[in-house]
């Protein structure tokens, strides 16, 4: 197991377990045999899901797991009774349950669970462990799963190709761990030219002026990890318990989002983080807190791997931290500023170095690495994420998956998740909340239309033109 995905592996805690947790709903409804077939058929073919991990004091090994069994792994469940209309309040309380039951350690760490009767229809909840993938790493297998999709490429494992992700952590991170000035100077010209094209493999570096650019940047970047001041005080932040709560809200049409980040010559991704910083800020005023001039700090995943290399599994990605808004109450104001935000932060090698972090906490005993992972826990309050799906809507087993959500996990102390993800022609947000930090996240989602809409009205009254 490569160093940053042990690190992934030990982070679980009694208040986060270290699991992306998604829900798919279908219409008609399937059949938990013929899921089982179709989950040995393509999704058994990544050698990772037909594993288990073995820790010792070197690290993580994956073996193959000899008492393998689909049963253990495709569950049966059913939901509470419940009245007409309620169907999605049960899903969601047992998405929230599951979201903190852990994974056998003694098995494969990923489980699917089948509510066959659901809404009309079929609800499939899916639980994996973040050592085995991301997000963007576990889309390319969603892909291989619905109806059409191909198994992973075939491929030969090259010798000079095996543990090319310890290269980068012998030969590129290790020079940072101490996130400083004194540790860029330790590494010298080699690992800024590592760095810069490990950013962008085709272009490379020319000459010492591009050279020194990309040192300076690399310095700025370390001292604004190392320095970053511990997040604002809200009810959203705190010590968290041991529960979770889920919930969604029904899709925004995509084109809509499109308009109106055209018009205000804003990306899609502006508009949509613009509505998140809105829709906490609104949470927190209805609590009758004061949320004038507050900020709070999101941290944003940043993938690291060319998209053809996503069947590969495995976490390649960083971590880049984004101050949202929540006390700015004009719509328009609120989205250029998160628009300016999201500006500065292009070109950073931020990512690279929590990346760096991560691979370097996989090498450390859990106390230490607890104590390193921690920075991120003390200054941000949030997970964000944002993944762009088909735009067309998928079949599953024949039938249509109507919706999709997912969840990546909080570590340390961070309370909140917010995912964002587009699919078939609608934009979806999503929360996971501590109920001990934000009892009912459906307060939080439903803020979210209504923000949208306010933005959609005063954009329209701007000046044509302007």
């Amino acid at each position: 197991m490569t160093k940053v995905d042990t690190a992934w592996l030990r982070m679980d805690s009694p208040s986060n377990l270290m699991m992306i947790v998604g829900v798919w709903t279908l219409r008609p409804r399937i059949r938990h045999a013929d899921l089982c077939e179709r989950v040995q058929e393509r999704l058994l073919k990544y050698a990772r899901f037909r594993q288990r991990v073995v820790e010792d004091t070197a690290g993580a090994t994956w073996v193959e797991d000899a008492k393998f069994d689909i049963q253990r792994h495709v569950l049966l469940e059913k939901l509470p009774r419940h009245s007409k209309g309620e169907e999605q309040f049960a899903l969601q309380e047992r998405v929230g349950e599951l979201a903190m039951q852990p994974l056998d350690r003694r098995h494969p760490l990923w489980q699917f669970h089948l509510v066959e009767d659901y809404d009309g229809g079929s609800a499939l909840i899916v639980r994996i462990h973040h050592c085995i993938a991301d997000g963007i790493a576990l889309i390319s297998v969603t892909m291989s799963l619905v109806d059409g999709g191909a198994p992973p490429p075939e491929r030969a494992r090259k010798a000079s190709a095996a543990g090319a992700q310890d290269w980068i952590a012998d030969t590129l991170i290790k020079p940072f761990t101490d996130m400083s000035v004194k540790a860029l100077g330790a590494a010298g010209e080699g690992a800024v030219r590592s760095l810069g094209l490990l950013r962008d493999p085709q272009k490379g570096i020319d000459g010492s002026l591009d050279l020194a650019k990309l040192a300076y940047q690399v310095v700025s970047d370390a001292a604004a990890l190392a320095l970053m001041p511990d997040d604002s005080k809200t009810r959203l932040k705190g010590k968290p318990g041991m529960t979770k709560r889920v919930a969604w809200c029904d899709p925004i049409p995509l084109d809509e989002v499109r308009a109106v980040g055209k018009a205000l010559n804003c990306s899609i991704n502006d508009v949509l983080l613009s509505c998140v910083a809105g829709a906490i800020g609104q949470y927190l005023k209805s609590l009758g807190d004061d949320i004038s001039g507050q900020e709070i700090r999101a941290m944003i995943p940043v993938n690291l791997r060319p998209l053809d290399q996503a069947y590969k599994l495995g976490n390649r990605f960083g971590l880049v931290p984004l101050v949202l808004p929540i006390g700015m109450e004009n719509p328009i104001e609120r989205v250029y500023e998160v628009r300016r935000r999201m500006d500065a932060l292009k070109g950073s090698t931020q990512p690279l170095l929590a990346f760096g972090m991560l691979a370097i906490a996989g090498l450390l005993i859990k106390p230490a690495q607890e104590a390193m992972l921690n920075l991120f826990g003390k200054k941000t309050t949030a997970v964000m994420t944002n993944v762009p799906g088909p735009r067309e809507k998928l079949k599953f087993l024949g039938s249509t998956l109507e919706q999709s959500m997912f969840w990546v996990p909080q570590s340390g102390d961070i309370g909140l998740g917010v995912s964002i993800l587009s699919y078939g022609g609608g934009v979806q947000f999503g929360v996971i909340t501590d109920t001990v930090l934000c009892p009912k996240p459906q307060a939080i989602i439903d803020e979210f239309e209504p923000e949208f809409a306010r933005l959609s009205l005063v954009t329209l009254m701007l000046p044509w033109g302007e």
